[in-house]
């Protein structure tokens, strides 16, 4: 073969391959922003459906190895559990934003006079005292002062509310597709390890068992300890009739998250209540935030039992990044997509780990037992 036949078929070889690899490009492009919009709502209800799934094995048993009837028992309860409260606590916050609102644009919000207990608060008792009896007589001079600051928090107030219908539907889109992903979980369960087979050679299933008990131990330990404490914590802001009851809720939420203690925000609420309150009602909601706040010292054993490891650090980047870009939904997804990311980059650099990092986790969407098939 000559030297020019050679270089010819160099290049028709390079030419080709460019081709190849930019039509392969392009679909891969074209499919991707296909499927963005929906990115997130399916990586959650990747995460929710791999966190349910053993209840799933657990109520089937009790009914027989009936695994629709489990599925939509469980897709039900977790919407009622979603819906109930969200409309309460997004009625509360769009109710207030409304009032607070159109009170500063057409001059008609009044403040009620602080109580004199509020004089009486250590540090700031004095300041917020003489700032609240401002805006109570002359809220026009209090306006001047902190119009500004005020503007800013009412314009982020009006943005929360208006951005809450749109999470709850992708929530509750995420928990049907979870229900979806159940009836399916034997296979989706196989194409995780050939998957992990596929990427990683003789260790992909093992990174495909460490992924899944990464996730459901960040979805219970995590996600499923700051749910929980955000309704305890919303009962009782409702019970209080506390305004703004759900940004203060939302906001427990994302402290919950990210490993903060709720107090941090019930603290303040529990001197409003008090200056506010009777006494009886008041020491109530006191040892109820503070019992809401310390949850997580018993919630999380329970829920997460040894479980896998996961610096808060990683959690707190995660669930903080996710917000920014994906909304209050990409808090939950940001908190569990970066400690995956990061279990699974540290079982790469110790692959002999892979097994103690998992814990005592079982595979993804492994089912032992198998599935009966329904009449």
């Amino acid at each position: 073969m000559t030297t020019e036949s050679t270089s010819d078929n160099f290049v028709k070889n390079a030419v080709e391959a460019v081709i190849k690899i930019a039509a392969l490009a392009l679909i891969v492009s074209w499919c991707y922003m296909i499927v963005y919009p929906f990115m997130m709502i399916v990586l959650w209800a990747m995460i929710i459906a791999i966190a349910v799934y053993p209840i799933n094995c657990w109520l089937r048993g009790k009914l027989g190895g009936r695994n629709k009837l489990s599925i939509a028992l469980i897709t039900l309860l977790g919407l009622a559990i979603l819906l109930i409260p969200s409309i309460m606590l997004s009625a509360s916050l769009v109710e207030s934003a409304q009032v607070l609102s159109t009170g500063l644009k057409e001059g008609t919000l009044k403040v009620p006079p602080p109580s004199d207990k509020v004089a009486t608060w250590p540090l700031i008792g004095e300041s917020v005292h003489q700032y609240w009896q401002l805006a109570s007589v002359n809220l026009e001079e209090f306006l001047a002062k902190v119009g500004p600051q005020l503007k800013g928090f009412v314009n982020w107030l009006l943005q929360t509310a208006a951005g809450t219908a749109g999470g709850i539907l992708q929530f509750v889109l995420s928990i049907i597709i979870a229900g979806v992903f159940m009836a399916n979980a034997t296979g989706g369960h196989g194409f995780a390890k050939a998957l992990g087979t596929r990427l990683a050679g003789k260790h992909g299933e093992d990174f495909a068992d460490l992924a899944g008990a990464t996730i459901r131990s960040v979805a219970q330990g995590v996600l499923g300890v700051a749910f929980i404490q955000t309704l305890a914590a919303a009962a009782g802001l409702i019970v209080m009739d506390v305004p703004g009851a759900g940004l203060w809720a939302l906001l427990v939420l994302l402290l919950a998250i990210i490993q903060l203690p709720p107090l941090l925000i019930l603290g303040p609420i529990i001197v409003y209540v008090f200056s506010v309150a009777d006494t009886v009602p008041a020491v109530i909601f006191m040892i109820w935030s503070l019992i809401v706040s310390g949850s997580d010292a018993f919630l999380k054993p329970l829920l997460l039992g040894r479980g896998v490891k996961i610096p808060m650090l990683v959690i707190l980047i995660g669930a903080i990044g996710g917000m920014v870009v994906s909304g209050i939904i990409g808090l939950f997804v940001g908190a569990v997509v970066l400690a995956l990311g990061y279990k699974l980059f540290m079982a790469w650099l110790y692959p002999e780990k892979i097994a103690e990092m998992a814990g005592e986790d079982v595979p993804v969407l492994e089912d032992k037992a198998a599935v009966k098939s329904e009449s």
